[in-house]
């Protein structure tokens, strides 16, 4: 772990020895780039159209923005998705699929985004949680190749999972609904007030400088436990939560499909509850009660990135700094009885994506003008911020390697020949640059393909056809199935196979089980057509 003011020594010395003369001549042109990824986080934002949810300072961004409508996760789980974003590579390309491997020595030398910046001669840093922590990140989160300076990490992440949770008998838990007040947390603080701190003392260091910047800041919030500052819980009277409209397992879901959600049951409050496993179900008002605080963490988020944006604005970096927000996967709070990631359903591959390109969404800000004011989710009197540009192409993560590149100014990478495990740097992802109307772009072969032939594909791996202990989160030697999902703007369509994890290999002769969803009438994806279907002809996707 980094110590605070490491990191700015450390930026000192690398901004020391990194002169304009080797940036070449554009360098004081070349737009910085902010990438924001948060965990666990859904489309459940204002800018998204939901009425429920605080939003105000992502709203503000995605005013200023381009926003997608629809972008898929490729699995959705921590470090599978992350590595996959960040190397622009699909999970079955990194050969990824749980926590217990990295990507350079198990698959391939891939690069990443942060280290095609880095050698392109931009400052790379990075805040908070971006790759996942440990061995699928080399315990190093990809050092020295992706950045420029030590990784930082907030000081009270330490205390995630600990006892900090006061419960209604006064006493300490490690509970899964973890409101707290700050000042009685460990270090009087929380991880993503931390993070946004440092992230800003580094703009503020990187104002000055000569060379171009590219930093990540990962949000913790909101992955479980829902821990954050309690005043966010009045946001959300209980009253107002709704459950989920389809709180109950589908009929026709097979139940390899189905994840039993062990993580949330580890916690105190849920072990209390006495559910029984795999489906549950957990009571009416407990429901309500995760709802709220998800929601409480999202606004609580809100804020964070509020302060990261105002101080963009302060510094005067909002006209030359491309922001992304982003997030690895999304979350199930109660849709088809599922309270977690872990699935092929929208609800957890769906996932926010905005782009803030300065002076193509959105005119550059006049001198003394703000982009970005904080915003206070708890002001009441503030008035709904008008959505800015909106597309509606089906898009993966995958694609934010080729996009972020060519929005820089830098060669966007080559596609990927197959198999692609011996070449260091090339994309799986589609290039989407053409929706933010650059014309010297490099000629993409999907930019002018049938929006029916946009396809997003998603895939998640299970130890066994019916739900188990390790269903959520398998290790690479227990997978015995592995769910691939197609989404197209008409259907989700998945095929459970048989899975070799020595070879890696995929058997689509030995089916398992088949899903089905047509998303004009059923957009929640309840009523599985997939046996319906069989001997009828399914418009054929292209492949990845």
């Amino acid at each position: 772990m980094l110590p605070r003011g490491g990191g700015l020594l450390w930026l000192g010395l690398v901004l020391g020895s990194v002169g304009s003369a080797a940036l070449g001549s554009s360098a004081t042109d070349a737009l910085n780039v902010l990438l924001i990824i948060v965990d666990d986080l859904r489309p459940s934002l204002g800018c998204y159209g939901d009425k429920l949810i605080r939003s105000p300072n992502m709203d503000q961004l995605a005013s200023r923005s381009l926003l997608f409508q629809n972008a898929f996760a490729q699995q959705a789980v921590c470090a599978p998705s992350r590595v996959s974003l960040l190397t622009g590579r699909r999970p079955d390309t990194t050969r990824l699929y749980d926590f217990n491997s990295y990507w350079r020595a198990h698959s391939g030398n891939f690069s990443t985004i942060p280290q095609y910046f880095k050698e392109n001669g931009y400052v790379t840093m990075l805040v908070g949680k971006v790759f996942h922590p440990g061995v699928s990140s080399n315990h190093s989160d990809d050092s020295p190749y992706s950045w420029s300076i030590p990784p930082y990490h907030p000081s009270s992440e330490k205390y995630e999972n600990t006892k900090t949770c006061r419960g209604p008998d006064g006493e300490l838990h490690a509970n899964l609904l973890c409101p707290v007040d700050v000042a009685d947390v460990p270090e009087g603080t929380l991880p993503d007030r931390q993070s946004t701190e440092q992230a800003v003392r580094l703009l503020g260091k990187m104002k000055t400088s000569a060379s171009p910047f590219f930093l990540a800041v990962g949000y913790h919030k909101p992955h479980i436990p829902f821990r954050y500052p309690k005043e966010f819980q009045k946001l959300y009277p209980l009253e107002n939560i709704t459950l989920a409209p389809d709180p109950q397992v589908p009929a026709g879901l097979p139940p390899v499909a189905y994840n039993p959600w062990m993580d949330i049951r580890q916690r105190e409050d849920v072990q209390a509850l006495n559910l029984s496993v795999p489906y549950g179900p957990i009571p009416a008002d407990f429901q309500r009660k995760i709802r709220q605080s998800y929601f409480a963490c999202v606004s609580y988020l809100d804020t964070q990135v509020g302060h990261l944006l105002s101080a963009l604005d302060d510094l005067q970096l909002a006209s030359s700094t491309i922001v992304v927000l982003t997030s690895d996967h999304g979350w199930a709070l109660g849709e088809h009885g599922e309270w977690a990631k872990y699935s092929n359903f929208d609800v957890t591959t769906r996932v926010p994506l905005v782009f803030y390109v300065p002076g193509r969404t959105a005119p550059l800000p006049a001198a003394g003008d703000k982009l970005f004011p904080y915003l206070d989710p708890f002001d009441s009197i503030s008035e709904s911020v008008e959505p800015g540009r909106q597309a509606g192409d089906l898009v993966e993560l995958l694609s934010l390697f080729p996009t972020l590149a060519g929005l820089a100014g830098l060669p966007v990478p080559p596609r990927c020949p197959i198999p692609s495990f011996h070449v260091e740097l090339c994309r799986e992802g589609r290039n989407l640059l053409k929706h933010f109307q650059v014309r010297d772009s490099e000629e993409d072969p999907y930019i002018r393909g049938n929006p029916r032939e946009l396809v997003a594909y998603s895939q998640y791996p299970r130890p066994a056809d019916s739900p188990q202990w390790n269903s959520d989160k398998p290790s690479l030697k227990d997978i015995k199935v592995m769910g691939y999902s197609i989404r197209t703007v008409d259907y989700r369509y998945t095929v459970w196979v048989g899975f070799n994890p020595r070879e890696f290999l995929a058997n689509f002769s030995d089916v398992h089980a088949g899903e089905l969803y047509f998303v004009a009438s059923d957009p929640w994806q309840d009523h599985n057509m997939y046996n319906d279907s069989q001997g009828a002809a399914l418009p054929r996707p292209l492949t990845p």
